[in-house]
């Protein structure tokens, strides 16, 4: 686990006056302004965050030290991190798509399948990208209870049993 999660991502420049338009990767959307000065993926740049108000798939926000819009384009793309720390606890039964990353995927027989290597929501729910020396390409892993019975941080794995014919 690191001691900083992505919380959300600079899409570019909104209006004139040095705006930009933030996307947030947060449960609760909103809550990205509340966890305290966001750095970017170095650490080089931190940003008081103020959401201005919400647009289209996301918020428009004024960042601590950007003022033109030229410097809130050049940001376009940039991810934002919060300290672990300043967010939420989780139940037992949900996780942050960062600490999922890198975990290795075993079978319920405990054969290594791969790793995962990103985690994806499209809109259905959540799917786990697994990647694996016996595996052909990537592949998409449904992260339900019912096909991941098991994830288990301290050791970095989890347990999937997946339906017939999905990984062949």
């Amino acid at each position: 686990m690191t001691d900083r999660v992505c919380v959300g991502a600079i899409a570019g420049a909104f209006g004139v006056r040095g705006e930009v338009r933030l996307k947030s990767f947060c449960a609760e959307a909103a809550d990205i302004a509340a966890y305290g000065p966001l750095t970017t993926e170095d650490g080089a740049r931190s940003f008081e965050v103020t959401l201005t108000r919400p647009v289209a798939q996301g918020f428009a926000a004024v960042l601590s030290g950007v003022t033109t819009k030229e410097a809130a384009d050049g940001l376009r793309g940039t991810r934002l991190y919060a300290p672990r720390a300043a967010l939420p606890s989780l139940p037992d039964d949900e996780f942050y798509h960062a600490d999922l990353l890198g975990l290795t995927a075993v079978d319920t027989g405990g054969q290594t399948l791969g790793k995962i290597a990103a985690v994806l929501n499209h809109g259905a729910g959540d799917l786990l990208e697994l990647r694996g020396p016996g595996l052909t390409g990537s592949v998409l892993v449904p992260f339900t209870r019912e096909i991941v019975p098991t994830v288990d941080l301290a050791t970095g794995r989890i347990i999937i049993d997946p339906p017939e014919g999905l990984l062949d």
